[in-house]
């Protein structure tokens, strides 16, 4: 069950260039309903077989976000209906998810994971990685980098948290400074989760990616 009065509440601070993608994965349908009719047209996933089922079961204008890491071998089931892939984190992903786009002739949209906390359990790309998968983007003619994603350290600390995001920012902005022709695409910066997401904002994300202030803790509950 969801969290209505939160769910408005976090609807009605977001600011207007900031997106909200409500985190349902292992919620029951019913849960994403709710929150699909009170508005929320985004919802982020990271399993690619939950995903695929619910992309079959739940209106098709759901704009479906991929935010877990990604198999090579997986990409197929949803490469078809997916909005935004989230996370890239090498370049070996990058290459398998275009392959397969050039096959279904369409081009879909990615953002490129990077690597900013301190904790060896979180993935992604380093900052020369991006720069150098940017300067390459031309040899991926089925993907659109769109932008970065990362994921701060789980920490207390709101000056380090903030120095994270800072510094996903400063990336970010730098690939549009050297990459002018990409600017009409290059606009997503997702950072920022229901513990950290006010911080977030105040370093310029456009995408904040919160589960438990909406659909509460996780539970047992899987879909498959």
């Amino acid at each position: 069950m969801i969290d209505k009065k939160e769910l408005k509440n976090i609807m009605e601070s977001l600011p207007s260039d900031v997106r909200l993608v409500a985190v349902s994965k292992f919620k029951p349908n019913q849960d994403i309903l709710d929150a699909y009719g009170l508005g929320i047209m985004d919802f982020g996933e990271n399993r690619p077989q939950e995903l695929k089922k619910k992309m079959e079961e739940l209106p098709t204008d759901i704009r479906w976000h991929f935010i877990g890491h990604l198999q090579t071998n997986k990409i197929k089931m949803i490469i078809d209906n997916v909005h935004l892939i989230h996370s890239v984190d090498s370049e070996k992903l990058l290459d398998s998810i275009n392959k397969e786009a050039k096959k279904r002739s369409r081009v879909v949209d990615c953002l490129l994971q990077v690597y900013i906390a301190t904790e060896e359990s979180k993935q992604g790309l380093t900052n020369q990685e991006v720069l150098k998968l940017v300067q390459q983007r031309e040899s991926y003619g089925n993907v659109r980098i769109c932008g970065l994603m990362g994921m701060a350290s789980f920490s207390e600390e709101k000056e380090k948290v903030s120095g994270e995001f800072a510094s996903l920012k400063k990336l970010f902005d730098k690939v549009r400074m050297e990459n002018p022709e990409m600017a009409s695409y290059f606009k997503e910066l997702s950072m920022g989760m229901s513990g950290d997401y006010a911080l977030a904002i105040e370093q310029g994300s456009t995408i904040v990616r919160i589960g438990s202030l909406i659909f509460g803790d996780r539970n047992s509950f899987t879909s498959l």
